[in-house]
């Protein structure tokens, strides 16, 4: 069976999982106009964002920063980017006055323990709201489970659907108000539900290629769905071990006490200890987790040190 074809004007950076993908919009070909880009990754990447962005603007000026949410790896690079680019930055309108006071607790930060570059924002999205982008019309989609505040973006007239962590190709993003005894399975599952409605072609993930098999891969989400809701504690088991592979991520390299200080300060991973029923002080469980992702070969110890691979 034939792929459809890739809609013109539209352009995936693919990134890895420390780093969103970044979705460039740009201007019908000969016609004047900005550019508009979706998320912009982590801080930690930031620099090779912005190098990324100026060879495929093709010396288009980018005039639009768009964030479908606001978790580190898809705004981190906002602040770089405003300092090169005389731009607009359109955040969900829930969060826009968190982001305008700085405000790390209501943005997830501090509970989470990552870091993210302080930036501005003008520009509410609402809800159902469509927008003209570099010519194209865009819809935004309320997406929350993974995060309470998440769009998703769809743009009919090519049938391509900008799905943030909602959907992946094999899964999605950890549901992470549950991880605070917040249920979000079920928005989960409505958000599912809403994909299947739209003629969809492609799907844009926040993580992963670009991919045509919606139906597969709603499939792949709902049985993920449902083993986090017949087992909501190895959800949240999961959700820690993902909280601290991430966080040598971004540092790269830790000495292990000042990981293990890292996770015993970090009220997520506190959260999750308790959802996950697990015993023992938090410094207990940390090294708990850490153990397992060696074992697993997630991460790589060298001495007294951590390191990511």
């Amino acid at each position: 069976m034939l792929e459809p074809t890739w809609p013109d004007n539209l352009r995936v950076l693919e990134r890895g999982w420390l780093s969103s993908n970044n979705i460039l919009l740009m201007p019908p070909e000969g016609e004047a106009g900005s550019a508009v880009l979706i998320d912009s990754g982590h801080s930690a990447h930031a620099e090779q964002t912005q190098a990324l962005l100026a060879h495929a603007l093709q010396g288009r000026t980018l005039g639009r920063l768009v964030n479908t949410h606001l978790h580190s790896d898809h705004c981190g690079g906002n602040a770089l980017l405003q300092h090169h680019h005389d731009l607009t930055t359109a955040v969900p309108a829930s969060q826009l006055t968190a982001v305008q006071r700085w405000d790390r607790e209501a943005l997830s930060y501090a509970a989470t323990g990552q870091r993210c570059d302080a930036f501005r924002a003008e520009e509410p999205l609402f809800t159902g709201e469509t927008m003209q982008w570099a010519g194209q019309s865009w819809t935004s989609l309320a997406a929350p489970g993974h995060d309470p505040h998440a769009l998703m973006l769809w743009r009919d007239d090519v049938g391509v659907l900008v799905a943030g962590d909602a959907l992946w190709e094999n899964g999605f993003g950890v549901v992470f108000p549950e991880l605070e005894g917040v249920g979000a399975f079920d928005e989960v599952a409505q958000v599912l539900d809403l994909i299947e409605t739209l003629p969809v072609r492609w799907v844009i993930p926040g993580h992963g290629a670009a991919f045509t098999d919606v139906a597969g891969a709603l499939q792949r989400a709902r049985r993920r769905l449902a083993a986090h809701r017949a087992a909501p504690h190895r959800h949240a088991r999961h959700a820690a071990k993902v909280l601290v592979k991430y966080h040598l991520m971004e540092e790269l390299r830790q000495d292990v006490q000042t990981l293990l200080d890292w996770a015993e300060t970090t009220p997520l991973l506190h959260s999750c200890q308790a959802r996950a029923q697990e015993p023992g002080t938090p410094r207990e469980f940390a090294e708990r987790l850490l153990l397992e992702l060696l074992e697993a070969g997630a991460l790589r110890r060298e001495g007294q040190v951590i390191l990511d691979v």
